[in-house]
Formats: C-alpha cells, structure tokens, sequence
C-alpha cells in the first residue's frame, strides 16, 4: 500500500522560462538512466530477490516515481511559458509539434522510452550490481546537467536528487554484500 502525500519531496523552483534546460531534463524523465526506468527496474526486480532485501527495492523503486515527479515539475516550469520559437531554438520542435507542452517519455534526443531499458536478469547479485550501475549513471547525468544549467534554484532541487542517486547506490552497495555473504553461507554448508 502507498500514501501518497500531495507534495513534492523537495520543492521545485526556477528562475525563469528555459526550453534549453527542460529539454536536457527530459532525459532523466524517460531515458534509459533517468527515474522511470529505475523506478520500473526496481519494483520489477523485486520478486525475484531474497526476502533481506526486497524491501530496499520497494522502498527505493517508490521513491523514484517520486524523483520522476520532481522531474516533470521541473520541465513543466521551465516550459510552461515558452513559445514555439523558444521550444524551436532549444531543440525541441518536434516535441512541441507532436505534443505541445505535454510530457512524453522519451530521452533528451527525441527516442521514446523503451522497455528494453530496464533489466532483471532473475540472479540477485545480477540485479543489484545492475541497479549499482544505474543509479551511478543517473548521479553523473544529474551533475553534466547541474553543469550546463545556469539556474541557481533549478540547479538546487538537481543536487537533492543527485544525492539521493548517491544515497541509493551506497544502499544498494549493503545489499549486495547482504547477499554476497549469504550466497558464500550456502556454498559452505
């Protein structure tokens, strides 16, 4: 069961309209490093894993619909008042004609998400080596984008979440020890 309280994780601003930066953005909307995936990989992953850890995945995988939230705020703000001209100069034409100001799961260059993004090979230590990967990718795209942005505020609810990438793999990290030591108890007895 999920309660859903109706508000951000950390709040959300930006200085001002910026097409340029939404579209950047959107990679960690729907690319293949970015929140839905993990969030996708992880509550998927979660019912083939050892009961010590399954509820890391759960808890983990919730919380990156959260982040997912965060990151559709962030675009729409940055996108909300800008003009075709303006979507046009920052690369994104062919969203804009094909939909508006609306949200669409695809990656920073246009390419819809997929779900060959995500992945479960069903061996646990696998998995969470996988999951490792994944949010350390997710923590570099985090930082190339604080890295262009010249939005102080944006760049500020960026760094949460590029810490809480950080945060997520350092938890991941303990569970694959958890289960390291516990697939070496097996081969011993």
């Amino acid at each position: 069961m999920w309660y859903y309280e109706k508000k951000l994780q950390y709040p959300v601003r930006v200085t001002e309209c910026n097409p340029r930066l939404a579209k950047y953005l959107i990679e960690q909307y729907g690319g293949a490093d970015g929140e839905l995936s993990a969030a996708l990989r992880y509550l998927n992953q979660r019912y083939t894993i050892p009961d010590k850890v399954v509820g890391l995945l759960n808890d983990i995988g919730t919380e990156e619909f959260a982040h997912l939230e965060m990151i559709a705020t962030m675009i729409y703000k940055l996108t909300k008042d800008a003009t075709p001209e303006q979507m046009e100069k920052a690369g994104l034409a062919a969203h804009y004609v094909n939909h508006d100001s609306a949200l669409y799961y695809q990656n920073a260059a246009g390419a819809p998400w997929t779900a060959s993004y995500i992945q479960a090979k069903g061996d646990p230590i696998a998995d969470i080596y996988e999951d490792i990967a994944a949010e350390e990718k997710a923590r570099a795209t985090y930082q190339w984008i604080i890295n262009v942005s010249d939005d102080p505020q944006l760049n500020d609810s960026l760094k949460f979440l590029r810490e809480r990438e950080i945060v997520h793999s350092q938890r991941f990290r303990e569970a694959a020890q958890i289960l390291i030591d516990e697939k070496d108890k097996k081969h011993f007895f």
